[in-house]
């Protein structure tokens, strides 16, 4: 983390720093560099010091407003991208930083994308990041349209695929969460209510008004919660649920086709 602020501050990469890491610094970069450095002790986290964070290959700016974008939520974009046909219709419930969604529309051509949070903060961010990725020329279908909603309530049509990465932590573990995480992350975005599952209710239920017939939602869930989030969907009667594993073989997206 020490290296990445460096280069940050001094706007030099690696190898710049390599060979000239025996010169004394400038003034300038050089207190940047400890009022970062004191930033990242009080235990805020890189990506939001350095307002940058990689997903998917891609760059996206995060800030406060929105979860840090991890790698285990890429299995949650690699499982929809295999459903998600060109021409289709996506939903992204609590899109945040909107990586998720932007993600499949540097996948996929001519998708026809809408991202919703209720945090107007969290979708700002979605739409600096899609400006982003336009400018860079990275994506492949039409700009998405960001809507204020909490889950469903403002969401109008039906989709082919709808995806969502909840709040899903139970509200008592938040306290024992690590310090970049219960302090400095938003927390609507962490608390699922008394035992993790409240948003997973909501999603499943509502999102059969939503799916066009044989439609899939995805759902990234945590590591303990396959069996129960599996339980909803087949309370619920969607068909061909399954649970896939991250990389480090723990449960991490739940998914089923309702068939309407």
């Amino acid at each position: 983390d020490a290296r990445y602020l460096l280069e940050y501050a001094t706007k030099m990469t690696r190898e710049e720093l390599h060979f000239q890491q025996m010169d004394v610094a400038p003034n300038e970069p050089a207190a940047t560099y400890e009022e970062l450095l004191a930033k990242r002790e009080k235990r805020v986290p890189l990506q939001q010091i350095l307002g940058s964070a990689w997903f998917m290959g891609l760059e996206f700016f995060v800030n406060e407003h929105v979860l840090v974008p991890r790698m285990d939520t890429e299995i949650l974009v690699e499982e929809a991208a295999k459903m998600l046909q060109d021409g289709m219709r996506v939903l992204d419930l609590c899109t945040g930083s909107g990586c998720v969604l932007l993600s499949l529309l540097t996948l996929k051509r001519e998708i026809c994308g809408v991202g919703a949070d209720l945090s107007l903060e969290a979708l700002s961010v979605a739409r600096t990041n899609e400006r982003r990725l336009a400018a860079r020329g990275l994506l492949k279908s039409p700009p998405p349209r960001w809507i204020q909603s909490d889950l469903f309530a403002h969401v109008p049509g039906r989709y082919q695929v709808i995806t969502a990465n909840p709040p899903y932590i139970p509200t008592a573990d938040i306290d024992g969460l690590m310090p970049e995480v219960q302090t400095y992350e938003p927390r609507m975005a962490l608390d699922g209510g008394t035992d993790g599952l409240d948003f997973y209710r909501r999603i499943v239920c509502g999102a059969k008004d939503y799916l066009e017939k044989d439609g899939w939602l995805f759902l990234e869930i945590g590591c303990d919660q396959g069996k129960s989030v599996g339980a909803l969907l087949l309370e619920e009667q969607y068909q061909d649920i399954r649970v896939k594993k991250d990389l480090a073989g723990l449960d991490r997206v739940v998914c089923g086709q309702w068939q309407r």
